[in-house]
């Protein structure tokens, strides 16, 4: 069986929109490491005032995931130490965290403050895909390159609504497909000190290279294996991350969750929420810094 999907096979069978939905569902609607080296990373550049824009469009992937994108979560946060923590969570493969299970701990305890830590030092939802740069007229020696794209739920909200529009009006569309897709403008500026992509949209479908299927096929060729966001051979053991943990919080070790609930005799225990459900907000913009401290 072959790892990725021929361009043969896309071109023959097309990627299901249907499926694309459910597994996006499945996923959830609620991870970002610092790649900033990576050259196979691009980002839209922008201005002294927070502004940016640019004009991609999205890519089928190989195949080697069954979505085009891969998905994941990270932690980027300050200790007390003024040390940084910034790792990507072993729940992104469905490990046990030692984070999450600190977080989990805290949230649980009743007293306020707590959860607020929680909320400086939450998940972020990360997701990445291939993406075919149209026009970054700031960089245009990117125009024409396949790079990697990384962006957040914000984003992410934009393709669900182009798969699975909410007004009869509106036509589903792959934004993913070669054929059938459409160029994804983006749109950046500041709100209120963030950078905020809510006037980014997606033009009418049209096919890349007007169908021709030899430009087709290099460019297909040309993408980035997804894989390695969803194999674990990528991912710190829990050990190296709960050893990371204490040293940027400055705790010679970690307490557990019997010891946190003992130490609040002032409510009762409950349930222990999963870190899934503590970290609900997620975060909406692709500035690897910005508001680590987001409100539920």
């Amino acid at each position: 069986m072959e790892k990725y999907m021929s361009f043969a096979n896309l071109k023959r069978n097309g990627t299901n929109l249907s499926k694309l939905v459910e597994a996006a569902s499945n996923a959830g609607g609620n991870g970002q490491q610092n790649n900033s080296k990576d050259e196979r990373f691009w980002y839209p550049t922008r201005d002294k005032a927070g502004n940016g824009y640019a004009v991609i469009r999205f890519l089928p992937g190989k195949g080697d995931l069954g979505t085009p994108w891969a998905r994941y979560w990270d932690h980027a946060f300050k200790g007390p130490t003024g040390q940084w923590y910034i790792e990507k969570s072993l729940t992104s493969i469905g490990q046990q965290d030692a984070l999450a299970e600190a977080n989990s701990v805290l949230w649980n305890s009743g007293i306020e403050s707590d959860k607020t830590t929680v909320r400086e030092r939450k998940r972020n939802l990360r997701y990445v895909t291939n993406a075919l740069i149209i026009n970054d007229s700031t960089n245009p020696e990117n125009n024409g390159q396949v790079r990697l794209f990384r962006f957040g739920k914000k984003i992410f909200d934009k393709i669900m609504d182009a798969m699975q529009p909410k007004y009869p009006d509106e036509t589903p569309m792959n934004p993913f497909d070669m054929w059938e897709g459409g160029e994804f403008t983006i749109k950046v500026r500041m709100v209120e000190g963030y950078p905020n992509y809510d006037n980014s949209s997606f033009k009418s479908p049209s096919a890349l290279f007007d169908g021709d299927e030899t430009k087709l096929e290099a460019l297909y060729e040309k993408q980035y294996d997804l894989g390695e966001w969803t194999d674990p051979a990528n991912y710190k053991s829990y050990d190296e991350l709960k050893a990371r943990l204490n040293l940027v919080l400055g705790e010679a070790a970690p307490r557990t969750v019997q010891q946190r609930v003992d130490l609040d005799t002032r409510t009762e225990p409950t349930p222990m929420k999963t870190a899934e459900a503590v970290s609900a907000d997620e975060d909406d913009t692709m500035s690897y810094f910005a508001k680590l401290a987001a409100d539920d």
